[in-house]
């Protein structure tokens, strides 16, 4: 006889009425996923993938389509998630949060507090949602898992990761040792 499933399950409204203590709190089908504030790598390697992807999107004629946390993303009353990066089609682009549902390219990177739920938790609602591709940034392995809907494994990125915006875009190419040099220990 199994154990019967007796933790409590968030809902969205919940979440969103927590007071504000530096910590992020993101759900996965009820399930409350928190992680401190990030590290200043973090936050340097965040905000490299920001500026190589915004360069990349206005030049394919997508400007002003990329996001970063903290940011409300929902698709049901259970789910709320704050993707570190994240892409959207230019028709989701409002002044309310609600309205982003096609997440053309989501990026996690990982800490230590939140490799399980990146890897395993975000990733499984991330294809579950159909987000086209979902990027797992492992700073200390220096590795990119590539994610889309259907894989049952990621493809495991060591040297340039490639990304298009569209089928008729470009390809963005991204060296991963000039992404993660000079990052602080």
């Amino acid at each position: 006889m199994g154990m019967p499933d007796t933790a409590h399950r968030y809902t969205v409204d919940e979440v969103l009425a927590f007071p504000e203590d530096g910590n992020r709190y993101e759900l996965a089908h009820g399930e409350l996923l928190v992680t401190p504030g990030p590290m200043p790598r973090h936050q340097l390697l965040s905000a490299r993938l920001e500026l190589t992807l915004a360069r990349y999107l206005d030049h394919a004629g997508h400007g002003e389509t990329v996001f970063h946390a903290p940011a409300d993303i929902t698709w049901d009353e259970a789910t709320l998630v704050q993707p570190d990066i994240f892409v959207v089609p230019p028709d989701e682009v409002t002044n309310d949060w609600r309205t982003y549902k096609t997440l053309l390219l989501a990026i996690e990177i990982l800490s230590p507090s939140s490799a399980r739920a990146d890897r395993v938790v975000k990733r499984r609602l991330y294809q579950a949602q159909e987000v086209a591709t979902y990027w797992v940034v492992d700073i200390d392995a220096q590795t990119v898992e590539v994610w889309h809907p259907e894989d049952e494994r990621p493809e495991i990125v060591t040297d340039a990761l490639t990304w298009r915006v569209a089928t008729e875009a470009p390809a963005m190419s991204i060296e991963l040792d000039k992404l993660f040099g000079g990052l602080p220990k």
